[in-house]
């Protein structure tokens, strides 16, 4: 992996000389602020493409009313063993 430090160097050496030219008195978020605002963007796209290709696999059919699952009938045995807590 390459070394991170000398790249954040590099850029600070000329990030810095950009911000000695913006007046004391007013904040701004800066470049840096937008690159984050715009990678969390992306994120937030992507969860959402893939939330979306997920719940479109999702089977929301449902059984009638009238009609019970097998396990549910009466007079079945149900191997498992009801919730505690």
């Amino acid at each position: 992996m390459p070394d991170m430090s000398a790249s954040v160097s590099l850029a600070m050496t000329h990030l810095v000389p950009l911000a000695k030219e913006v007046d004391e008195n007013k904040v701004t978020p800066g470049v840096l602020g937008f690159i984050v605002f715009a990678a969390m963007a992306v994120a937030v796209w992507a969860l959402m493409k893939s939330m979306n290709k997920h719940m479109g696999k999702v089977d929301f059919k449902e059984a009638p009313d009238g009609e019970e699952t097998p396990a549910a009938a009466p007079g079945s045995t149900s191997k498992t063993s009801p919730a505690k807590g």
